[in-house]
């Protein structure tokens, strides 16, 4: 069966039509603006185009802190000015973004947070502790927040490793855990089965459901993919999510 733990790009559009007229409020939160010191602006692009065309009124959000550092992304390398990942993420947000501390869970029915390096660096320290890492504490009490009041959470790319981290035990997707040319981050699944995590291998086209936990999670660009496949990927993630709130 297809549609939850192995939903493919086909399922996506009908799902839309099944889902509640009623229409759902979702918090997404960001981490800058850019694939090596930000949010993934593509996924992040994506989880909006889908919210949209499912009707859900979107709020976005991001932590008041400083970036880890701002890479110039042409070189791939760090250069040495300062920026702010709320900043950063009103970039993404055409301005209409608010601190991560205002965030009140009560108004809302789930949460989204696209991927990006910077989940790994400004939302957690992930990618300086990998499996010894610390969440942002603000994205912590977010995340733990929607899942004590039993509110889905849909996370794509390297996001997941937020969950790993704050959810013990939860069942998620980086897509594969064999590296190869078309999943040159493979060695992050391992890494998630350490932390005492199921990861469940799943194609860029699908996501998996942790139904227990109300997580909904995807692969995204942790895949060597054509664009189109990620944003479809992607769009199984939002309509799971949605299938949940």
């Amino acid at each position: 069966m297809r549609g939850w733990g192995g939903a493919s790009k086909e399922d996506i559009l009908p799902a839309y039509s099944t889902l509640p007229r009623t229409m759902k409020c979702v918090a997404v939160v960001l981490a800058g603006c850019g694939v090596y010191d930000g949010t993934e602006v593509h996924e992040a692009s994506a989880v909006l185009v889908h919210l949209s065309r499912a009707g859900a009124k979107v709020q976005m959000f991001a932590p008041n802190v400083d970036q880890m550092h701002v890479v110039n992304h042409i070189v791939g390398k760090p250069t040495e000015e300062k920026r702010n990942v709320l900043q950063e993420s009103a970039r993404i947000a055409r301005g209409d973004i608010m601190d991560l501390s205002k965030l009140d869970v009560s108004a809302y029915d789930a949460l989204i947070i696209p991927g990006g390096f910077g989940v790994a660096k400004n939302l957690s320290t992930w990618a300086t502790q990998g499996k010894d890492c610390s969440v942002q504490p603000e994205v912590e009490k977010a995340i733990k927040s929607f899942h004590k009041a039993g509110k889905p959470i849909g996370l794509c790319c390297i996001a997941p490793v937020l969950a790993a981290k704050t959810l013990p035990g939860c069942e998620i997707t980086v897509g594969h855990d064999c590296k190869c040319e078309k999943w040159p981050y493979a060695q992050t699944a391992c890494t998630m089965k350490e932390m005492g995590c199921k990861h469940v291998n799943k194609n860029v086209g699908e996501s998996h459901v942790d139904v227990k936990n109300k997580l909904v999670t995807t692969s995204a660009f942790m895949c060597n993919a054509p664009i189109h496949e990620v944003f479809d990927g992607v769009g199984v993630m939002v309509t799971g999510v949605l299938k949940l709130a």
